[in-house]
């Protein structure tokens, strides 16, 4: 019987543990610090640092089951997805890594006994062919002379992709950045399917499947191509979880593995599709995977960036949720069978099911709104097409100011039996990607960032001042061994009190003090493992081996401190009043205010809010004890601590109490007491994105501050409205209901005065070709009355054509009326808009009544001036 897709994971990692591997866990499809990925698309991703040398943990190999998106960027699958047997948005990668243990002997040999090893997966030796870089004969020699793999199943790959370094058996990340040769295993699928091995002509057929990927990683390649040498050799794999599950399921397609097959019919069930080998059932079923990881990873659906990306997964299976007949939301149904096959890798989903239902029926829900808004505007243009084809232009309009699909759009005219400019719709495309990549901050240069080797001790949770030696200096970015006074520069200590930025909360500022120098420090910022204090020298001068006492800004640290301790109440005070959905999706800490950004579905109510605020400064009188523990991850998890969105976490982790209220990973600076806070204040709450809601509060002085300053508010506002604190909301109260009799009384004069005015209007109208003419420019008179105007003139004129105008503030408005008897020759949106052109404005509307401003008023009596004659070429 062959293994469940879970149980193939679950052999994968139990594999490399016994091998000696730490078993560690998926991180984030966000990727943490690092500005040159969109997604993380491979299990290296989270180790980045550590084979770049600036990081170090305290083990040597590692193996993981990596969550991947390739949906954006420069791995990109998305229109593939659905129509091939293996090309997905998100995926499972299984890998095993060496940080400068092992190399290429131990890992082809793990790789190979994994593979056809009676106990593991078992597959038929003879199944199994490899590639190897063309000029790595080492590799080589070991699949020949040390596994016995017979040489005519090893093919050399060389540059088969156009440049150096450019070959399916050179990996690299990215265009900067580890990279080295590599060698693949592929798998025999059988003579029954089309294909020829890898470097034949027919390599893209399906008989041949790459399934593992062991990459040497030797080189950090720079911006200019340069090979630098990586400090050790290390190894890293990737091995689709999907594709070995098709391999050992016997099965030609990863839609066919066990969890595919039961997506697909959870698909089928929720949409009432019948046929199950439908595409579209194949791309909703890929879809939902990377859409629900997504969200539960903090991507929210907007219009730049990674929220983009999501916004476009999520539309693309809702269009084939509607191909396959749809009606109403489905997308959001399907992750809860998500959840069911997705096993032990499901567990963070299931933790967030609610947000991640509600964000994904929240954004189907827009979508719905934006397809009928779109098909009016689509029904409006195609009305006025000449020809047979809509241009490329429009169909792109659509699709980037409204979010219509362009495929949606030639479905429509494909009804119609009309076309549409694709070729045009794709240079308008490129052209916003183009302005996409020169605005994105994704695809930086990894290395052009300040690069050490140093570790920082960070000694500032118990103290503010030490004496510590400099280790590195850094000028404009680049490492020198002496600062002068007047520069700006990064200076990096053995030692450091100074906190660098980190899980929200910003960096220290104070000062670096020698003998011959003061360093005036205004950031502190991590740098791998080095701590940098970013600043101006003052006075003297600064070099490498000196020995320098380090300040904080101990009253600035102090407000820090009470704020950071306020977020994580404030946290569980959330969770406490609107329910444990609630989970954190950023936050900031500075010495000003806290800010906490959290899933949750609505705004909150103002009595949750004070719920809320109440709940914290009850903590707060507690004076409850803030204690911190070093302990192993999963020790901490198991004691209930909460983990927070974008953190990278070690192996042992810092754990965070505060009394029997709340528990949390934290590495950041506290009070000692949840007294020393005094007092915490909600000063708003708002949304920033569908699903999540931000606060933002102040503590301690901030917050007496903010009470001081209401409080005189309320007394100015009482002096002026000649009340007391006891009668205060009476009396402004009836001042508004005043207010408004006053306005209503007031907008009574001024219709009858507009009556006035076109009563007296109207005889002034000429004749032209049997309709009345009446064209002014009124002084004295509020734009907003000139539509009351119109609407008399027309019933006092009965079959006439009216032109408006009046200048407020160097601003000209103007408005034409047409009769409907007569709207049949002149136009009033077609008269307007002429009119507009000449006052330097713009305008529009219904053929009986249009509207129109403008910028230029010195034209305005020329172009009222050219109005009969207009009207006459018209009647």
């Amino acid at each position: 019987m062959s293994k469940s897709t879970a149980e193939i994971r679950q052999t994968f990692l139990d594999f490399f543990h016994s091998k000696g591997h730490q078993v560690v866990a998926s991180s984030s499809l966000v990727p943490t610090n690092d500005p040159t990925l969109l997604f993380t698309n491979a299990g290296m991703n989270q180790f980045k640092d550590v084979f770049l040398g600036q990081d170090k943990r305290n083990y040597s190999r590692a193996t993981t089951s990596q969550r991947c998106v390739r949906a954006g960027g420069k791995h990109n699958d998305l229109e593939n997805v659905g129509y091939t047997a293996r090309h997905h948005t998100f995926f499972e990668m299984l890998g095993n890594f060496s940080f400068g243990d092992y190399f290429k002997r131990e890992a082809i040999s793990y790789a190979w006994e994994l593979l056809t090893g009676a106990q593991w997966f078992n597959l038929p030796k003879d199944k199994l062919w490899v590639t190897v870089y063309e000029t790595d004969d080492e590799a080589f020699d070991i699949w020949a002379n040390e596994v016995g793999v017979p040489r005519e199943r090893i093919i050399r790959i060389g540059d088969n992709k156009g440049s150096a370094w450019a070959s399916d058996n050179f990996w690299q990340m990215g265009d900067t950045g580890p990279c080295g040769p590599c060698t693949e295993i592929f798998f025999d699928h059988g003579e029954h399917i089309w294909g020829g091995p890898p470097g034949s002509p027919e390599e893209d057929g399906d008989r041949y499947i790459e399934i593992w990927n062991i990459v040497f990683m030797q080189f950090n390649r720079q911006s200019d191509g340069t090979m630098l040498p990586l400090p050790k050799p290390s190894v890293d794999t990737g091995m689709g979880l999907e594709r070995i599950a098709a391999v050992l399921q016997h099965v030609n397609s990863n839609y066919e593995i066990d969890l595919f097959q039961k997506l697909i019919k959870s698909v089928a069930s929720v949409t009432g599709a019948t046929d199950l080998s439908s595409k579209s059932l194949r791309v909703i079923a890929d879809h939902i995977r990377s859409c629900s990881f997504l969200v539960a990873d903090g991507v929210i659906p907007s219009n730049e960036n990674r929220g983009y990306v999501l916004r476009r997964i999520i539309r693309r299976a809702i269009r084939h949720g509607h191909m396959l007949g749809v009606q109403g939301t489905f997308f959001w149904k399907l992750v809860a069978p998500l959840i069911d096959v997705m096993g032990a890798a499901g567990d963070e989903l299931k933790s967030q099911r609610s947000q991640v239902e509600q964000v994904l029926k929240t954004e189907e829900e827009q979508f719905a709104k934006t397809l009928e808004r779109g098909l009016a505007l689509l029904d409006d243009e195609l009305s006025k097409l000449q020809g047979d084809t809509l241009d490329g232009e429009t169909v792109f309009r659509l699709y980037d100011t409204f979010g219509f699909p362009a495929d949606l759009t030639a479905d429509v005219c494909r009804e119609r039996n009309l076309k549409i400019d694709q070729d045009g719709f794709e240079r308008a495309m490129e052209q916003q990607r183009q302005r996409a990549r020169e605005a994105s901050g994704f695809g930086t240069d990894y290395n052009n960032v300040i690069r050490i080797d140093t570790v920082s001790h960070f000694q500032g949770y118990d103290q503010l001042k030490l004496t510590a030696t400099v280790k590195a200096i850094f000028v404009d970015g680049q490492p020198t061994d002496e600062i002068a006074a007047g520069q700006q520069g990064v200076i990096v200590l053995d030692e450091t009190p100074f906190y660098g930025e980190s899980g929200g909360q910003v960096g220290d500022t104070g000062e670096l003090q020698g003998s011959n120098a003061l360093f005036n420090v205004t950031d502190t910022q991590k740098y791998g493992q080095a701590i940098g204090h970013i600043g101006t020298l003052v006075s003297g001068y600064l070099r490498v081996g000196d020995r320098l006492a380090a300040h904080v800004d101990e009253a600035r640290r102090a407000r820090i401190r009470l704020n950071h301790s306020a977020t994580h109440l404030l946290h569980a005070a959330l969770r406490q009043v609107l329910g444990q959905h609630v989970a954190q999706k950023g936050s900031l800490v500075n010495d000003k205010y806290l800010r906490f950004d959290f899933s949750h579905f609505e705004a909150m109510k103002p009595q949750e809010i004070r719920q809320v605020e109440e709940i914290v400064n009850a903590q707060i009188r507690r004076n409850l004890a803030i204690d911190t523990n070093i302990m192993e991850l999963e020790s901490a998890k198991a004691l209930g601590a909460m983990a927070l969105f974008g953190e990278k976490y070690d192996s042992h982790v810092r754990v965070l109490t505060m009394g029997d209220f709340s528990t949390e990973l934290c590495g950041g600076t506290h009070a000692s007491r949840t007294g020393d806070i005094g007092l915490f204040r909600i000063t708003s709450e708002s949304g920033t994105a569908a699903g999540i809601r931000r606060i933002e509060a102040v503590t301690g002085e901030g917050a007496l501050k903010q009470m001081y300053v209401q409080s005189e508010q309320l007394h100015e506002i009482a002096q002026l409205v000649k009340a007391n604190s006891s009668n205060l909301n009476e009396k402004v109260r009836a001042m508004i209901d005043n207010i408004r009799g006053l306005e209503k009384e007031l907008q009574q004069l001024k219709d009858q005065q507009a009556a006035k005015e076109s009563a007296s209007l109207s005889s002034k109208a000429v004749e032209v070709k049997g309709v009345k003419l009446l064209v002014r420019e009124l002084t004295g008179v509020e734009p907003k009355m000139l539509r009351t105007m119109v609407d008399d003139l027309k019933n006092q004129l009965k079959s006439a054509i009216i032109v408006l105008a009046t200048v407020d503030e160097g601003k000209v408005s103007l408005i034409a009326g047409v009769t409907k008897d007569v709207t049949d020759r002149v136009k009033a949106g077609e008269l307007v808009g002429q009119l507009a052109q000449q006052v330097g404005g713009k305008g529009g509307g219904r053929p009986d009544m249009a509207q129109a401003g403008g910028s230029n008023a010195q034209a305005l009596p020329g172009a009222l001036s050219g109005v009969e004659a207009w009207v006459m070429t018209k009647l």
